[in-house]
């Protein structure tokens, strides 16, 4: 039984900018939640009770212990117990020395579950565990079968029993790889972990400073000889780094988790709407009549928050719509992702893009293809191509933008 998780949090999530200029990575609003909720409520109804970030990083520390805390809450809204802990405040040197400093604070000593912060994925601990059991592994890796590019991930070297030989690092041409098996950043450790660093080649990772997990300890531990197999999953599983793979992780999960994940029930074919006040059950009638009656269109899946409103005339096909969030009448919204509190205004259309908290867009605005981060604000008009819009910028009518980002 795997009781314990830990999840590093460090680094600026460059990849995911502009939305993570002055948000964590692991609280970006995804299916309107933060991320990482939506892996701790997994993790925890598989009978995880304690889940430890190693943070590092003001805007990781400050978002995170702010909405977990000590995570009591997680019983009244979910009807599981968990108890939340963080590392201690200590300037570490990869995703292995987070975990590594916080299994030595709380004195640990069983197997644990790492997972990434960015990531979202389907695991059946009970069965990963039981395989590490029975391979006497030292580290488990959760490797997923990928078809398509291989370019992005470490690709595993395994023999017929799965045990990992050797990883190939974001091979530049598909014939380098050695299989289509993809290292998913999920770790199950054993509670060996931490003496390996007290003997002579865990001493010398560590006084080297070579310490992320990929990169670092993993290779180093294959080469040692110490046993180090592969869980091939069949859960899915998304690295939502980039804008792109998060609109494509959205679009998939749209499509397969149920209106009881979703925390939603579906008010009309695949639109699920969220919310149990009165003034949430009035909006949702009245948004599920006007799809029943064409005065909204919908197709495809969609997914929408708590108190949205949505304007006569409007086209919505395989988005998700965040809390409190205002569409005007005759716009259209595709395959994108608006988050909570943001005000959209009359005739606007937005395809591909993500937009942000508390954004404000003016009437007849066009967004393809974009991210539009917190509190920024697009003038009446504009139109935004293949652009990124940081946090609090303001995009004054009519401008015309294609293909950079606005700082």
């Amino acid at each position: 039984m795997v009781r314990i998780a830990i999840i590093p949090v460090g680094g600026e999530a460059v990849r995911l900018r502009p939305l993570t200029v002055e948000t964590s990575k692991a609280m970006v609003r995804f299916l309107n939640r933060p991320l990482v909720e939506m892996s701790i409520l997994h993790l925890a109804r598989q009978g995880v009770r304690e889940f430890y970030f190693g943070v590092r990083g003001y805007y990781n520390y400050r978002d995170i212990y702010d909405y977990f805390q000590e995570g009591k809450w997680f019983s009244a809204k979910y009807g599981v117990d968990v108890r939340v802990r963080y590392m201690p405040r200590v300037e570490t040197r990869g995703n292995a020395e987070a975990v590594l400093a916080t299994l030595e604070y709380y004195d640990i000593n069983e197997p644990v579950l790492v997972f990434q912060g960015d990531n979202i994925f389907q695991l059946d601990v009970q069965e990963m565990y039981n395989f590490h059991k029975s391979k006497k592994s030292f580290i488990t890796i959760a490797l997923k079968e990928e078809a398509g590019d291989l370019s992005e991930f470490g690709v595993a070297a395994v023999d017929e029993d799965m045990r990992i030989l050797r990883f190939v690092e974001k091979p530049k041409r598909r014939e380098e790889a050695p299989s289509n098996l993809v290292n998913t950043g999920l770790y199950l450790l054993s509670e060996d972990f931490r003496a390996f660093f007290k003997g002579e080649v865990g001493v010398k990772l560590y006084s080297e400073g070579r310490l992320d997990f990929g990169g670092d300890v993993i290779p180093t531990v294959i080469e040692t000889g110490l046993p180090v197999y592969g869980y091939l999953t069949q859960g899915y599983w998304f690295d939502v780094g980039t804008p792109q793979r998060y609109l494509k992780a959205v679009k998939h999960l749209l499509k397969v988790l149920t209106p009881a994940d979703l925390e939603a029930e579906e008010i009309a074919p695949s639109v699920y709407a969220q919310g149990t006040s009165e003034q949430s059950k009035a909006l949702k009638s009245k948004i599920a009549e006007d799809v029943k009656s064409g005065v909204i269109k919908a197709e495809g899946n969609v997914l929408l928050g708590r108190h949205v409103q949505v304007g006569i005339n409007t086209y919505l096909r395989d988005s998700v719509v965040d809390n409190y969030v205002v569409i005007g009448e005759d716009s259209i919204v595709e395959d994108s992702v608006i988050m909570d509190r943001s005000h959209v205004g009359k005739g606007v259309v937005i395809r591909r893009s993500i937009i942000g908290r508390h954004v404000y867009i003016g009437d007849g605005a066009v967004i393809e293809d974009a991210v539009v981060a917190d509190d920024a604000v697009v003038g009446a008009g504009a139109a935004l191509r293949n652009v990124k819009v940081w946090p609090h910028k303001n995009i004054e009518k009519g401008v015309k933008l294609e293909g950079f980002s606005v700082l």
